[in-house]
């Protein structure tokens, strides 16, 4: 599995999201359950670029930061007022079997 996308979440994602993909084999992880509530933008992007893990978000400033030519590891972005738990799932489910890690790198997807 040195070839499938592992995601990170930050915190504008409902948990509830991290932990179904997490049951459906893709390896995820979210800000709470990492204790880094409340950390900056950058420093979600850094960490999940470090981690070799595409960023999960509803926040568009991480859309600045791609912008700004900062390197990551992919960025799976939604609109916060339209978007439930089940369209993130069906989203990251596609993103996940038909992208590559490496297709993923400074990648933007938008649900």
């Amino acid at each position: 599995m040195d070839n499938a996308i592992r995601l990170y979440f930050d915190e504008s994602v409902q948990l509830a999201v991290a932990e179904q993909m997490r049951e459906s084999g893709v390896d995820s992880v979210h800000v709470r359950e990492l204790g880094l509530r409340g950390d900056s933008d950058l420093n979600h992007l850094i960490r999940a670029t470090q981690m070799k893990r595409v960023i999960c978000t509803f926040d568009y400033d991480f859309l600045r930061l791609h912008s700004q030519g900062i390197e990551h590891a992919g960025i799976v972005i939604a609109p916060h007022e339209s978007t439930s738990i089940g369209d993130w799932i069906r989203g990251l489910t596609l993103i996940c079997g038909t992208m590559t890690p490496e297709a993923m790198i400074n990648h933007i997807e938008y649900l």
